[in-house]
């Protein structure tokens, strides 16, 4: 049967997201604390629920897409919650960044409902929402996450099980400091190229050229570990030429800085730190 879908929380991502699952074949119904936020989906079919808890009581998936963690317990398990309402076999996934360990915590909660709790953090913000090309996360039983995966397919098109509950929201973090020190990275090259002269734009241009050839820091992501490569793997000549590449170029960097007078503290990290990232720390 397919499932009756809900979703809470109708702000900048989760608005376009729940827009995807108009015209859900087993129905959509959808509730956010802002009344007028509901307004375009009754107009396009959905239902809308007063509370959570409404919601809950007609839905067998959840998806929730609040602000903070304080939101996402009171709408799990404030009095007019979820909890209060849900079905046995119901599954919630919490779409909300939230602190590391507030998903177990919840799911235990979730238990003795006996509902199911996914966490399923998003990545590709609201150009992905609106798109459908959203990349989900996803900690939970595994019989949980194959029941969300065609819903889920509404709005993404990557759903991935990194494991179980509290994953999604690990991977999400891990996720997001790849791209939030990567913008301070941006931040500190933009400094030594505007000292030395050139047009930020037009390096933005080939910034966002070359990403989109290479896959940008994300292609080195193909190791099973974090551990040394050993000399008869693979990558390990692939990824000691980067090493050699890499270092050579952030030397050279630190050299023009110097003589700019621009700080490079990230920089001088990355020198220092690169070689062990990728696998491949020099010998003694």
């Amino acid at each position: 049967m397919t499932p009756t879908v809900g979703f809470v929380g109708l702000g900048q991502i989760g608005g376009p997201m729940a827009e995807r699952l108009l015209g859900w074949p087993g129905g959509l119904t959808v509730c956010d604390a802002v009344a007028v936020a509901t307004e375009p989906f009754a107009t396009g079919g959905a239902t809308v629920a007063a509370t959570p808890a409404e919601l809950a009581a007609g839905s067998d998936v959840i998806s929730v897409m609040v602000r903070d963690d304080d939101q996402v317990r009171l709408v799990l398990t404030g009095p007019d919650g979820i909890l209060a309402a849900a079905r046995p076999g119901t599954i919630v996934a919490v779409h909300s960044t939230v602190e590391a360990e507030t998903p177990a915590e919840l799911a235990v909660a979730a238990a003795v409902a006996e509902v199911h709790l996914l966490d399923a953090p998003v990545s590709g913000g609201f150009m992905g929402a609106a798109q459908g090309t959203l990349a989900v996360m996803v900690g939970g039983e595994a019989a949980a996450v194959e029941a969300v995966r065609e819903p889920f397919g509404c709005f993404a098109t990557l759903v991935a099980h990194v494991g179980p509950v509290g994953a999604g929201t690990r991977a999400k973090l891990a996720r997001n400091l790849i791209h939030f020190v990567a913008m301070t990275a941006v931040g500190e090259a933009q400094r030594l190229a505007e000292a030395g002269g050139v047009d930020l734009r037009t390096l933005a241009q080939v910034v966002r050229h070359s990403d989109a050839v290479t896959g940008g820091p994300g292609a080195v992501m193909v190791r099973r570990s974090t551990g040394p490569l050993g000399p008869d793997d693979g990558l390990h000549g692939i990824f000691s030429h980067t090493r050699d590449l890499g270092e050579k170029d952030l030397r050279l960097a630190l050299g023009l800085a110097e003589r700019l007078d621009v700080d490079l503290p990230l920089t001088r990290f990355a020198l220092a730190h690169l070689a062990e990232s990728l696998g491949v720390p020099h010998g003694p």
